[in-house]
């Protein structure tokens, strides 16, 4: 008759794994949303952002492509790639094309007691206050209670206004206001002013 340390040692191997391979096997999660953007009426592009959570890191990834005529043809791509660890940043690179060429490649890095902000591998800008909450977590959690949120793309803190019924300001460095509208807890549309053109950007359905 088997022991009862054999019977555990079957029980884990079963349902739990070998010791030691306990991280390894975790799946990560991963959410995805699909937004389309709007200009006068017209679908000028799309966005895809997505959230993967694996242990105590998140990773936050967007990819944005506009195709539209102001004075001349125009085709911009944005890429966010953000790392959290614990609920804090730990890395943020954004990289902005037009036209099929690189425009900006922005990066914000911890290092061991500040963060370094970066522009095309030029040190721009050092900020020593902890990240919690970066404008790419707008596409994925409300910010209630949230009152500034950090921006990958200038190293800035943008302050953000609650306007009631889950509508919220975002104020920018250029003073520039964005609106962003949620539902059941998830983003349905932003009305982004960005400078040159305006847009609007909705969830898919």
């Amino acid at each position: 008759m088997p022991s009862i340390n054999q019977f555990i040692i079957v029980f884990t191997l079963l349902f739990i794994g070998p010791v030691g391979f306990l991280n390894k096997d975790v799946e990560p999660i991963k959410n995805t949303f699909y937004f389309d953007i709007i200009h006068k009426d017209n679908v000028i592009g799309s966005l895809k952002a997505s959230k993967t959570i694996k242990e105590s890191k998140v990773h936050y990834q967007s990819v944005t492509t506009i195709n539209t005529r102001v004075i001349k043809e125009i085709d911009v791509n944005y890429s966010y790639n953000v790392t959290y660890e614990n609920n804090k940043l730990k890395r943020a690179n954004v990289l902005i094309d037009v036209n099929d060429k690189p425009y900006a490649d922005i990066l914000t890095n911890w290092e061991i007691d500040y963060y370094q902000v970066s522009k095309n591998d030029k040190n721009e800008l050092v900020v020593e206050e902890d990240i919690k909450y970066a404008t790419i977590l707008l596409y994925f959690d409300e910010p209630i209670n949230i009152k500034r949120c950090y921006s990958e793309q200038d190293g800035s803190f943008n302050t953000i206004i609650p306007l009631g019924n889950h509508s919220y300001k975002k104020i920018n460095a250029k003073n520039n206001e964005n609106i962003y509208h949620y539902k059941n807890g998830f983003l349905e549309k932003a009305e982004i002013n960005g400078g040159v053109i305006k847009f609007d950007i909705v969830a898919q359905k």
